[in-house]
């Protein structure tokens, strides 16, 4: 299969508090902007990056509804789990609320894990390493951790 994520395309409700959201929490770097009235946006990507791996669309009414089809999360990848720890205390200190208590693995007995929040707007996020959490508990026994959030 040759087809890969190009990027993720967020509906948000108030652009400059995403924009604050991704950028200054999480690290995206700005790539572009448009701030027509009624069609605002932001290429969201990677430093140096002409690419954009999330971008933000100022037209939803309501936050994010886990209950209708459509987008279930968003994960995101780090380098280890102490850049995971990272990023939850960064996220802690902007008030972020958490699905659960620290790093937790993705099912017991899984190496693979992370942390699991929500966006502004209540979209579910994740930010996860393949191996690292060997020692982190598993919220749910017979479930993927990412599933019900």
């Amino acid at each position: 299969m040759t087809l890969r994520t190009g990027h993720t395309g967020l509906n948000v409700t108030d652009l400059d508090r995403s924009l604050a959201f991704y950028r200054d929490v999480l690290g995206f770097a700005l790539l572009a902007e448009g701030k027509e009235d009624g069609r605002r946006y932001a290429f969201l990507g990677e430093g140096g990056a002409d690419a954009p791996l999330v971008t933000l669309w100022q037209q939803a009414g309501e936050p994010y509804d886990g209950g209708r089809a459509g987008l279930h999360h968003l994960a995101f990848t780090a380098d280890s789990v102490d850049r995971v720890r990272a990023y939850e205390a960064a996220l802690r200190a902007a008030g972020v609320e958490f699905a659960h208590e620290g790093v937790v693995a993705h099912r017991e007995g899984s190496a693979s894990g992370g942390i699991f929040f929500h966006d502004p707007d209540g979209t579910r996020l994740e930010i996860s390493v393949p191996h690292g959490a060997e020692n982190a508990p598993a919220p749910h026994a017979s479930t993927p951790t990412c599933g019900f959030f």
